[in-house]
């Protein structure tokens, strides 16, 4: 079964993590997926990592679906407009945009308030956290509203209702993330004349490369980090938010979340999708419960 046969997903910011995961996840449903970002196999972004995008278009082609790598750098306005210009005149329609532009790892100062953060990584952070979005949203929706039932995702960290009661360990962190979720609702909003609809999703603690790297340990060894954080035992793989994203992209009724901020734990109870290690990690509602409350790290219940 490819229940996503026949159609055309924009994953935007695919190179690595969410995006990644997202792309072939997409991909193994059976969708065409354009996957974009600013490393290639020749040039690589300030990011100076690995992963480009012809590997995860790879990923994708290998996992069902036909991924189409593009290199596009999402504050542009006119890379922007040229790629979708080549999805429309390539395929002819766009039934999934999701924004999943980031780039603020190497931004962010934690826990530094506004007067000491350095500005110019905090306006940086909000640039490529908000106005990738808004820029990509501007031209991909006019040929998404076109889709008998178009799909935007707005990636972000924290549901809403976390986020609204919670410190994000800096002001333009904070503002960037709270941000994409009030950006999903305006879209929800802009979209209702449609057949369209707009969701902000969130990862739990998600074990993306950089997380990875960060811990000194590798996806198949990923619980030995545990020894240094306890509390990555609620972990989840890149691959559990993209199966959230295809189990909205394949539901008829999908239209039942629009405006809604969901997270990739609480979608796998609703649509009964599962991690690749079998488990269904719930990290929100342990982050409150169990970490951010003092007790020890233990996901029973949890996952």
């Amino acid at each position: 079964m490819k229940p996503l046969q026949g159609k055309v997903a924009l994953v935007a910011g695919a190179t690595r993590g969410a995006g990644r995961g997202i792309a072939i996840e997409l991909g193994a449903a059976g969708a065409t997926v354009y996957v974009t970002g600013r490393t290639t196999r020749t040039k690589i972004s300030e990011y100076n990592r690995p992963e480009t995008i012809e590997e995860t278009a790879e990923l994708v082609t290998n996992a069902g679906g036909r991924g189409i790598a593009v290199q596009v750098d999402h504050l542009d306005p006119a890379q922007v407009q040229a790629l979708i210009a080549r999805i429309e005149h390539e395929q002819g329609r766009l039934d999934i945009l999701v924004n999943d532009v980031w780039g603020g790892e190497y931004l962010t100062q934690w826990n530094v308030p506004v007067w000491e953060h350095s500005l110019e990584r905090g306006f940086r952070m909000l640039r490529l956290a908000i106005d990738t979005h808004i820029i990509t949203s501007h031209f991909a929706l006019p040929l998404l509203i076109r889709s008998e039932r178009g799909l935007v995702v707005e990636m972000t960290d924290g549901t809403a209702e976390y986020n609204d009661k919670t410190y994000r360990l800096s002001l333009f962190y904070d503002l960037a993330k709270t941000s994409v979720l009030r950006m999903a609702k305006s879209l929800a909003h802009e979209l209702s004349p449609y057949p369209c609809t707009a969701v902000a999703l969130t990862p739990g603690w998600m074990r993306s490369e950089i997380m990875l790297d960060h811990f000194g340990v590798k996806e198949e060894n990923w619980r030995d980090a545990m020894v240094k954080e306890p509390h990555f035992v609620i972990s989840e793989s890149p691959r559990y938010v993209g199966r959230a994203v295809a189990a909205l992209a394949c539901d008829p009724e999908v239209a039942r979340w629009n405006g809604h901020s969901v997270s990739s734990g609480h979608l796998a109870q609703e649509y009964g999708f599962y991690d690749l290690d079998g488990s269904q990690p719930d990290s929100w509602r342990y982050i409150v419960e169990v970490q951010e409350a003092g007790k020890p790290a233990n996901a029973t219940g949890y996952r």
